[in-house]
């Protein structure tokens, strides 16, 4: 089997007295899509936080491409080809939805900044060549009616959207989805479960963090579970909806 595109090994995370993240270790492989799912408060938003380097590790080792990276913050991680989105849609409301998505090109523009302000040949051709990609890019996640459409206008599942496309600007190899399905209703869901298949078509792998529990089964190989900042469980869809201690971890016990 070929490297691994993310390893995690005994990562842990300390928040004073508080271990929100305990001994955590799990692989991802390139055009796999992989759940993270446990109860509120398991630690899954800090797991994603370290892996993205939004967070530091407090110890333990994450690997990216077969690199270590834990001393790289968010914005060092996105070139080498990881990119996030973020539980609350943080977006610029005055743009439209084609500028939003050029926000995130940058790390693909080879032209230098004097090229572009002089507006040489090839600094033109390679901002029309963005553009462009901004454009298949907000259609590809369903917004191509609205590229022109102000971030303002758009309603809260299409805001999640806006924010997949913008991070599929930066060209990644892994995308993480932090609680993508926030607010969609049943038919929104199904789309984005399409969406998500279609972005690993596409040669990306995608690690999906959610609650609704159906967008998971459906569309993941394997699953990661957390409870209480620990793996309590992984494998497939199958084997995790009968494990004893996954349903411990949502029901209690008694059940």
């Amino acid at each position: 089997m070929a490297e691994p595109l993310l390893v995690l090994q005994g990562v842990a995370k300390t928040f004073g007295g508080v271990q929100a993240v305990k001994n955590l270790s799990f692989q991802l492989h390139a055009g796999e899509i992989l759940g993270l799912i446990g109860p509120n408060g398991s630690g899954k938003s800090t797991s994603v936080n370290l892996i993205s380097g939004t967070l530091p590790v407090t110890s333990g080792t994450i690997h990216f491409r077969g690199a270590p990276v834990n001393g790289l913050g968010i914005s060092q991680r996105v070139p080498l080809g990881l990119a996030r989105t973020f539980q609350t849609t943080t977006l610029f409301p005055e743009f439209s939805v084609v500028e939003h998505v050029l926000t995130a090109c940058h790390s693909a523009f080879n032209a230098s900044p004097l090229s572009s302000i002089l507006r040489f040949a090839a600094a033109r051709q390679e901002e029309h060549a963005q553009r462009q990609k901004a454009l298949e890019l907000a259609e590809f996640v369903g917004l191509g009616e609205l590229s022109h459409a102000p971030v303002a206008s758009l309603s809260s599942a299409q805001q999640r959207l806006l924010m997949i496309a913008t991070a599929l600007a930066s060209d990644p190899k892994l995308i993480l989805l932090d609680e993508p399905a926030a607010g969609m209703v049943a038919i929104e869901r199904k789309a984005l479960s399409q969406l998500i298949f279609n972005i690993r078509a596409r040669g990306v792998a995608v690690l999906v963090i959610e609650h609704h529990m159906g967008l998971i089964m459906e569309v993941c190989e394997r699953i990661v579970v957390l409870n209480f900042g620990e793996k309590i469980a992984e494998g497939s869809p199958e084997a995790i909806r009968t494990n004893p201690a996954v349903i411990d971890a949502y029901l209690g016990s008694q059940h």
